[in-house]
């Protein structure tokens, strides 16, 4: 076997990892967004959403225990869990530590998010943009497939669309919440108007009823 078997499945763990990441926090906000439509999005949309984002952590976790089994960096549990704790590049694994703790807290409020207030869960929800950067970092700084072209392209690409989708979600809070304003206002005028609908109709109805009597009056007393 290889010696540098478990090095090699460190690395390719923790480049599918951040790509499995880069893939949900893109698809996180173009839902967000409605980008693609105004109607909500189907419910298997948020599915994959969540799929990418538990897939990533099951990479993570490959990641760490290769580098475990790895006998090239001798990574232990202070290593991979105490920031600058490590002997090997203590700067760039400690940016990787606390990407690690970022994630296991979005990836568990998320499982617990109907326990969760809204308001709360948006919130931590919110630090999937400070994990991308984390992560980004730990991945260039720490990562020797950072130096590889397609992997930089992919980076670039992948920050560039993110900070666009960054950029419309800031800015669209206020439209979505006017137009939601909007549609509720016309579905509670549609569902008001549909009682008073029913009511003129019967107004109609016994307008005619009652205009009916006296012309059969008059027909009687005509024809007599």
């Amino acid at each position: 076997m290889n010696s540098h078997l478990w090095w090699y499945v460190a690395r390719s763990a923790g480049l599918v990892s951040w790509a499995l990441l880069s893939a949900a926090t893109v698809w996180g906000l173009v839902l967000s967004t409605r980008l693609f439509a105004r109607r909500p999005a189907p419910s298997w949309l948020a599915d994959l959403h969540r799929f990418l984002g538990g897939l990533s952590v099951v990479f993570v976790g490959v990641h760490l225990l290769a580098l475990v089994a790895d006998t090239y960096a001798h990574f232990g549990p202070a290593e991979l869990f105490v920031p600058f704790a490590s002997g090997w590049r203590p700067g760039p694994v400690a940016w990787g530590i606390v990407a690690l703790y970022f994630l296991v807290v979005i990836e568990v409020t998320s499982l617990v998010m109907s326990r969760m207030s809204k308001r709360w869960w948006r919130r931590v929800h919110a630090m999937t943009a400070v994990l991308f950067v984390v992560s980004s970092v730990h991945f260039v700084t720490a990562g020797s497939d950072a130096r590889n072209l397609a992997v930089q392209w992919g980076g670039i690409t992948t920050s560039v669309t993110i900070l666009f989708l960054l950029v419309v979600r800031l800015l669209s809070p206020r439209a979505a919440v006017m137009a939601e304003r909007r549609e509720a206002r016309a579905a509670e005028r549609a569902g008001s108007d549909l009682p008073q609908a029913r009511r003129e109709r019967a107004r109609a109805g016994h307008l005619d009823e009652g205009a009916v009597g006296p012309r059969l009056a008059e027909s009687h007393s005509s024809s007599g």
